[in-house]
């Protein structure tokens, strides 16, 4: 007997002309741009802007990824990464951010509380204790890694949240040490 998967048709779109105007997507999409745009760009699913795009524009959706140029403001509601050598002039909203080195970025970032993090089941949660039992390392350096953003955590009040598959990814990519 087969087993069957249902596998999410993913809907992917490729920029890579000049544009301008407004882009919106109700339904999520994997978007990728590398030409130039101008406008607003609102998103769901996710939006890379390639290394060699250009784009002035304020920028919403919900995991984003920037290589190339924008300037504007960016508002991701789940992830931020800016890799090398992306270059944004703006201000950035965003619950989890991640600058890689040669990343170059001016204006004011503010750090959102995740709202996965506090719809998720507790089995996907971990304590900082939890998160050092399964480290196998002390609380208080694990705390401290939360705080010098080492490590992915949702402060929550006067706790930190540790999302399991998040932490696993973190693992996963030799982040410590």
């Amino acid at each position: 007997m087969a087993i069957r998967r249902k596998e999410k048709e993913e809907k992917m779109l490729d920029v890579d002309a000049s544009m301008q105007g407004n882009m919106v997507f109700k339904d999520p999409v994997n978007l990728r741009i590398n030409g130039t745009f101008e406008g607003v760009l609102d998103t769901k699913g996710s939006l890379t802007i390639g290394e060699n795009a250009v784009v002035k524009a304020d920028i919403k959706g919900e995991a984003i990824v920037v290589a190339g140029s924008v300037q504007g403001n960016i508002d991701a509601s789940k992830t931020l990464k800016l890799v090398a050598p992306s270059r944004v002039i703006g201000d950035m909203k965003t619950p989890a951010l991640s600058i890689e080195d040669g990343s170059i970025f001016e204006g004011k970032c503010r750090m959102l509380k995740s709202k996965e993090a506090k719809n998720m089941p507790n089995k996907d949660i971990l304590s900082a204790d939890e998160v050092a039992k399964y480290l196998e390392v002390d609380t208080s350096l694990i705390l401290s890694w939360a705080r010098e953003g080492k490590l992915p955590a949702v402060k929550d009040k006067d706790t930190w949240k540790f999302e399991r598959t998040r932490l696993d990814e973190w693992i996963t990519n030799e982040r410590i040490g």
